[in-house]
């Protein structure tokens, strides 16, 4: 190639090149300015509310979890301990409109109503079905509204029957199956001055009392409120037997009339006197009563509650879980939270921390768990045959109505079958509308 030729096309191939550099630089200074841009972007925020002393017990591992996710801010707002109380708190933030959480840390009573309202999104997408076999039946029903999952359990609850094992081996007697035993047995401890108290019960009027009352309802084969036909069985006479026994337990002084004051730590104290023989409680009793310090350390166990002849045990499920806000703009976020919070890992490591149950099953026979809690084999077999409130979105009006009426009855101002057919007609009327609606 000629000279000249050479430079006639010297211009355009260096025009060419010259773009070229051009944009590479550009696209370098794009990826670099991109690479800034996310390193130094705020984190989402992720909000959820819970009560005080929870969020105390959870600190170390929101840290954890802030620490292992740069991209996810995780803020816990303490609440008041009463749960009612932070119900109405959600509620109030639910119902003014732009709510600040992301997640909602749920008591299992409460998914209707927020279900209902159409406050949370739904989680039925987010596990298969072998991620749900992990965890305990119950506490999956209970996150279950119309068939969609609204809550993922972080901790399960059951009520369960405390007996002085030693009273009882000592005296020949075995533990308890039905009502009639329980009382006969406690009659006789303390005609031998065993014992001041035969049987410890949440008798106060609060949320505990119709905890404590379906277990007795379940007992004499009676019921609450069917969740789908929305029937009221409170005046039933099964219903009936059930407020009787326990006012049976006042009326022939095997429980203080005490107890109609009393929630759980009430209970509780006495208990671990050792002035009583039985006691109705949730499982985180157990590690209180077995502290060095405690008067009966080493002298009580666990078992179902009882029941009467020809009918079975039930435990009331508790619990809390997760759920996602319907407004939060941020939901897969919120999802790594609950992931993280329900994980086996997690849990075994609270659970060690603090006692509390778990809502996956393997952890009942985790080695390191029954090294501390031995009993956790015995409370599987009570949880598992657990019964839930019923699920639906007038929970806390169906139950206001139950602890008012029973209240009445267990402190003499109104006669059992009086009571039991205030609380079903009161019953019926608030269900009225949406049996209306169902038809």
């Amino acid at each position: 190639m000629k000279v000249n030729q050479l430079i006639k096309l010297l211009p355009i191939n260096f025009f060419f090149i010259t773009r070229f550099l051009v944009l590479v630089i550009f696209c370098l200074l794009l990826t670099c300015l991109f690479i800034i841009q996310s390193s130094s972007a705020e984190p989402v925020k992720i909000t959820l509310m819970m009560q005080a002393l929870e969020a105390t017990q959870w600190e170390p591992f929101v840290k954890e979890f802030n620490d292992q996710h740069s991209d996810i801010e995780l803020e816990v707002i303490e609440g008041p301990n009463a749960t009612n109380q932070v119900e109405d708190l959600y509620t109030s933030s639910f119902l003014l409109g732009n709510s600040p959480y992301d997640l909602v840390f749920m008591d299992i009573v409460w998914v209707s109503k927020f279900a209902a309202a159409g406050w949370l999104r739904s989680l039925s997408d987010r596990l298969s079905k072998v991620d749900l076999a992990a965890f305990l039946e119950g506490d999956i029903n209970g996150g279950m509204y119309q068939g969609e999952l609204y809550r993922i359990p972080i901790r399960s609850d059951g009520g369960i029957l405390y007996y002085r094992s030693d009273l009882l081996e000592k005296n020949g007697y075995q533990p308890p199956n039905t009502f009639t035993e329980l009382i006969n047995i406690s009659h006789i401890l303390q005609e031998k001055k065993l014992a001041e108290w035969g049987y410890l019960w949440t008798g106060k009027q609060y949320e505990g009392l119709s905890a404590m009352f379906m277990e007795v309802l379940s007992g004499y084969g009676a019921f609450w409120i069917n969740p789908y036909t929305l029937e009221v069985g409170l005046d039933s006479t099964t219903a009936i037997e059930a407020v009787n026994f326990l006012r049976s337990t006042l009326d022939k002084k095997i429980s203080p009339m005490g107890v109609t004051t009393y929630a759980e730590e009430e209970v509780r104290r006495l208990f671990q006197t050792g002035n009583a023989v039985f006691m109705r409680n949730w499982p985180y009793a157990f590690g209180l009563l077995s502290d060095h310090s405690s008067p009966i350390k080493g002298k009580f166990k666990i078992k179902p509650m009882v029941h009467a002849n020809n009918y079975f045990s039930g435990s009331c499920l508790g619990g809390w879980g997760l759920g996602i806000t319907k407004n939060s703009q941020h939901p897969d976020a919120a999802w790594e939270v609950i992931k993280f919070f329900s994980s086996e890992e997690v849990q075994r490591r609270f659970v060690l921390a603090t006692g509390y149950v778990p809502s996956r099953r393997s952890l009942f026979n985790d080695s390191d768990i029954l090294t501390k809690f031995s009993y956790y084999p015995q409370l599987l077999n009570v949880i598992e045959n657990s019964i839930l409130r019923p699920p639906i979105p007038q929970y806390a009006q169906a139950s206001d109505i139950l602890q008012r009426y029973l209240s009445a009855a267990i402190t003499n101002q109104l006669r059992p079958e009086v009571a039991m057919e205030k609380a079903a007609a009161e019953t019926r009327y608030l269900l009225g509308k949406q049996k209306s609606n169902n038809d």
